[in-house]
């Protein structure tokens, strides 16, 4: 196995061109575990933590933040979770503190696992993935870019360099089901956004289905059906109601770590609860966080 050290991104990308079969690295979160269970083998290595822009996030012209595919998960709840609450609710479910120290979105992107924890807040907040190679740089919507179980769009001489997220316009929720409290892989997980000027909503859902979805009738619904304006309590048979249409969105199987049926009633109650925290934090005029 060949270990590419690139010290430059340009640098990086030439050698992702010339060596498309290396596999980038930077927390390894992913890619190791693989390695030291002899799961896979790869040809190359490319070790991309000496790339300083990676690690950087930044406001943009048109007010979206720019996160570095690297910026690790303890960073993004420290510096951005007043900003991206959401992201951050996500980035506090990941692993152990030491995944947080190392690990990033940038990594859960490119392993592209149905059950991975960004996922659904990329999905759910309209992201955009910027990927680029020594051809060019192009964005990628996040709901399009998952491909199926473990693929995503990238073409093989493209790295991800960065996601695009505008900053939360109202209350933010992530859910997530495990098998125990800490360092699990999620049987399934929910998010909500509220846009709160636009009286609307934006759903993701996680490890029901071979890729990160949104559940569009159930969103709909809310644009249609909340109290938008009044800032009535929650009616406990419209938060039941968007709970079986987000579920009636999953298409999930049976696995090691749950049943299909399991899933789909966990999502409806993750729904209605997620539905029902953010419908507080709006009615009560919180903050974002």
């Amino acid at each position: 196995m060949d270990f590419l050290h690139p010290g430059s991104w340009g640098e990086a990308l030439a050698l992702k061109a010339e060596r498309p079969e290396a596999v980038p690295i930077a927390g390894g979160t992913d890619i190791m575990v693989e390695i030291n269970f002899d799961v896979r083998r790869p040809a190359a290595l490319m070790d991309l933590n000496g790339i300083p822009e990676l690690y950087t996030w930044s406001r943009q012209s048109d007010g979206r933040i720019r996160l570095g595919a690297n910026v690790p998960y303890t960073r993004i709840i420290d510096e951005l979770g007043d900003v991206l609450p959401g992201l951050a609710m996500a980035s506090r479910t990941v692993g152990s503190p030491q995944i947080r120290n190392r690990g990033g979105v940038g990594g859960n992107l490119g392993a592209a696992s149905p059950a991975g924890d960004t996922h659904p807040v990329l999905v759910a907040t309209d992201a955009v993935i910027e990927v680029a190679s020594v051809r060019g740089t192009r964005q990628i919507a996040a709901v399009d870019f998952y491909k199926g179980v473990k693929r995503n769009d990238l073409a093989q001489d493209e790295l991800i360099s960065a996601v695009l997220l505008s900053p939360a316009s109202g209350p933010q929720q992530f859910s997530k089901i495990g098998t125990r409290n800490a360092m699990v892989i999620a049987v399934c997980s929910f998010a909500l956004a509220f846009d709160s000027q636009a009286r609307a909503a934006g759903t993701g859902i996680g490890s029901s289905a071979p890729t990160p979805r949104r559940a569009r009738e159930a969103e709909q619904f809310l644009a249609d059906e909340l109290p938008w304006e009044s800032r009535a309590p929650l009616d406990p048979a419209l938060a039941e109601h968007f709970g079986e249409l987000a579920s009636a969105a999953a298409s999930p199987i049976d696995d090691v770590r749950g049943t299909a049926a399991y899933r789909r009633h966990a999502l409806k109650v993750m729904a209605r609860r997620t539905l029902q925290w953010c419908w507080d934090d709006y009615t009560q005029g919180k903050a974002l966080i």
